[in-house]
């Protein structure tokens, strides 16, 4: 007979973060690997993964010249030849395709979004985002910029599922996601750098 006691519920963060987990398995980028979950009541009503788009040769087979070849472009440059879709992107994308509207859900990402699909976030009026490992522009000077962004999820009604924050669900894959582990981005994600909290506790949560 199940033992209830020691079968421990997931939180929910927790839970749609596993399932983010779970969708990032499929990424073939060379860089990191990402996954996202577009959840809309409680319910997941898209997923997402970085990786080429269909019909493109995959990234890990050398479909992506801009992530094929890093050294051809300095830290944070050249995304917009980078032919990859970011994992955030195909989220919205797959819930547009299924006429699903996005509109006030919540993202679950296991790393932090970009610049780009930060503001289509926030341009796709998406409540919140809940995030794994932290994410920052390799140049310093664009961190005001970004933050404004961060706070256009803090708006509004229902504050309480809104908002941009990091959650710390175990990642026993994290190393496998970091992909290449470059110091610096080459695909728009940059190395996954520990939160405060984790440097504080040793390593990751």
């Amino acid at each position: 007979m199940r033992d209830e006691a020691a079968v421990a519920r997931p939180e929910r963060d927790d839970y749609y973060m596993g399932i983010a987990f779970a969708v990032r398995e499929r990424a073939n980028c060379v860089g990191f690997k990402v996954g996202a979950v577009l959840v809309q009541g409680d319910r997941v009503i898209s997923t997402g993964y970085n990786g080429t788009p269909a019909g493109i040769r995959n990234c890990d087979e050398g479909g992506c010249e801009r992530c094929a070849n890093p050294e051809r472009f300095q830290s944070g440059t050249g995304y917009d030849v980078c032919i990859c879709v970011h994992a955030e992107q195909n989220a919205l994308l797959s819930a547009a395709r299924l006429q699903l509207p996005a509109a006030g859900a919540l993202l679950y990402t296991t790393l932090q979004p970009c610049f780009g699909c930060l503001k289509e976030l926030a341009q796709a009026h998406i409540a919140g985002v809940r995030y794994r490992h932290p994410w920052e522009h390799p140049d310093a000077t664009l961190k005001t910029q970004y933050l404004e962004l961060v706070e256009l999820f803090s708006e509004g009604a229902n504050s309480a599922k809104k908002g941009f924050s990091q959650v710390f669900t175990p990642d026993p894959r994290e190393a496998w996601a970091q992909g290449r582990r470059r110091a610096a981005s080459d695909t728009g994600h940059p190395k996954q750098l520990p939160s405060e909290r984790e440097r504080e506790a040793g390593g990751p949560a």
